[in-house]
């Protein structure tokens, strides 16, 4: 690990724990176990930092994406027809794989807990946490479901409804067995009963 990696690995792991206002670049500089001046030499601000592990996060999601078999956010269509034919069983083995993803991985767990915890303090922060993890999820779910209403795969009316309906339990799911890594079966049972549940309500004959 370069030098570089390291100060955005510590960095973040002091965001998760202090919060980004309560962690100084001094605080950053000597878990990685260099000298301030060391680190100016790689990120000219504590912004910049954080700047760069929103960035790292993005490709992290983006990987995991096509490690999952995601279909491509952007093809509609594509995604319809996926998500259409795919059993429950193969639904919820996909849907474990994210949820596990966020609840789990080092580096995600860590960064949502990061801005979890900084949103309060700093508005633009703040508008990173809404954005990834509230807006972009719900917008790109309700423009999927909208496409699968259309081709008569869901039953529905509202798909920014289905949207929240869909995307909010497990939301809170992720949030309240974040610091219990040993419930991890029973947010899984959880997170099955959910995902059965939307899929009783909205399934349309076009499945």
């Amino acid at each position: 690990m370069t030098t570089r990696e390291r100060i955005v690995e510590e960095a973040l792991t002091l965001f998760s724990i202090q919060g980004y206002q309560g962690t100084s670049v001094k605080n950053i500089a000597d878990k990685v176990g260099i000298k301030d001046s060391s680190l100016y030499k790689h990120f000219s601000s504590k912004k910049e930092i954080f700047d760069t592990i929103v960035q790292e996060m993005s490709v992290r999601m983006e990987e995991m994406s096509r490690a999952f078999g995601l279909p491509d956010e952007k093809n509609l269509a594509e995604a319809a027809i996926l998500y259409g034919t795919i059993t429950i069983d193969q639904l919820l083995g996909l849907s474990r794989q994210i949820f596990l993803f966020y609840l789990k991985d080092e580096f995600a767990s860590r960064f949502r807990r990061m801005l979890a915890i900084e949103q309060y303090r700093n508005r633009e922060i703040y508008e990173v946490y809404r954005g990834i993890f509230m807006n972009a999820a719900i917008t790109y779910q309700t423009a999927l479901f909208g496409e699968m209403i259309q081709r008569g795969i869901f039953n529905g009316h509202d798909p920014e409804a289905m949207a929240v309906n869909f995307y909010a339990p497990i939301f809170f799911l992720l949030n309240k067995y974040d610091q219990e890594p040993q419930k991890e079966a029973e947010a899984l049972q959880a997170l099955e009963r959910q995902i059965r549940e939307f899929a009783r309500i909205y399934q349309g004959t076009g499945k």
